[in-house]
Formats: structure tokens, sequence, C-alpha cells
């Protein structure tokens, strides 16, 4: 199939109807398997190996966190893991971001809002939800004084833009504020996650906020 595949990870079968629906009638995306468990999900994500996985967070068997921390530690690129929750200040999101989710989505998201994110993090160009994130570090980061070692090694451009990554800003965006090319930038960001040791942006954000590189206050 061409297109961003999606798998759909929810206890309610209404639920994950209603995602298909919304999903299927994008000529980019199709939905190329269903969870009703954090367990299940695994093992369908292991099958069909898709680019997205739409996760509740609160999950019989094994939660949404631990599914997610199985999923993305198979090794290998992965799919890309939207969390999706009730309460955008649930500790759980943060943990879920923390074991290597790309995204959040509240349940009560409009339709053009999850296509979007949908197809935001399946290119992981930006961060889903920057405010929120930054919410969320504020309150759940275990920020340290002491600079974690990797930042030593990141040069003054890539610290630059890592920061510029924390407030949610495009490749693009970013070139536009640095005054250099996106091909630049996105050298740039690769160094960032090589240096930092995570797979994508949200991951390096993440990392940023939790060793004190970035204040989230």
């Amino acid at each position: 199939m061409n297109g961003i595949r999606v798998v759909l990870a929810d206890d309610e079968r209404m639920v994950r109807t209603a995602l298909r629906v919304i999903l299927e009638a994008e000529p980019d995306m199709s939905v190329v398997g269903e969870a009703a468990t954090g367990t299940e999900a695994v093992s369908v994500v292991r099958a069909v190996r898709p680019d997205v996985v739409l996760m509740d967070v609160r999950m019989p068997e094994i939660d949404g966190i631990r599914a997610t921390e199985r999923i993305l530690g198979d090794g290998g690129p992965g799919p890309r893991v939207v969390v999706v929750t009730t309460f955008e200040n649930d500790s759980y999101v943060y943990d879920a971001l923390r074991v290597g989710a790309s995204g959040f989505l509240l349940k009560r998201a409009a339709a053009e809002d999850l296509v979007q994110a949908v197809r935001l993090v399946a290119r992981s160009d930006s961060l889903l939800f920057p405010a929120a994130v930054r919410g969320l570090a504020a309150r759940y980061a275990r920020g340290q004084p002491a600079a974690p070692p990797w930042a030593r090694r990141l040069t003054e451009r890539e610290a630059d833009v890592l920061r510029l990554m924390a407030t949610g800003l495009t490749n693009a965006e970013i070139a536009g504020r640095l005054g250099v090319g996106p091909a630049t930038v996105k050298s740039h960001v690769a160094g960032v996650l090589a240096k930092t040791g995570v797979r994508d942006r949200t991951q390096a954000v993440i990392a940023a906020y939790e060793s004190g590189f970035i204040s989230p206050r």
C-alpha cells in the first residue's frame, strides 16, 4: 500500500472505527492493523510494520507506555508512535514521550487535527504541539543543573538548532531564522540526533528538557 500506513491501538472498538473512517478518507493514508490490548498492539506492529501507530495510553494487559517501549525497543527505525489520551497533562503522556513516543493527541481532537498529526509525525519535520510538550516538561521533567555529556559535543549551531526545534519550528522555518539552507538544517538535526543518541526530534527535545539543557519554565 502506498502512503502512510497506520495501526490503531485502542480497547474501544467504536474509537478504532471512528479513527479508521477519518484516516481512510485521506488519499495518502491506510489503516493496516488494529489492536484492542497493549500486548496485541506489539504483535500487530511487529507483523505489519506500519509508519505510524496511534496508541491509547491506557490499555488492557500492558499500557500504552510499555507497549510503546516494546515496539521501539525492537531495533531499527521502527514506526512513529502517537499517544492518544483524554488529558494532555497526564503524567502517562510524558512517560510515553520519555520511552520514545513522537507526540500525543487528545481524544477530543478534530478530524483535521488527527490527520495533520499523523502526517507531521510521519515526516518528522516538526514537533507535535510544542507548547503542550513544554508544559508537560515543566511539570514532569527531571532536569539536572549539570550539562549532560552530549551537550559538550554539540556545535554552537547544533545547539541553536536544538533550541529552535523545541519551539516547534520546521526545518524550513529554522533555516529562515538562521539564514541557512534547509539542507544545512537537516544536517544539523541529524547531528543533534546522533549526539543525543535518540531516534527523532521529539526525543531530542525531551532529552534537552530532562537534562536541563533547555528549561521549560
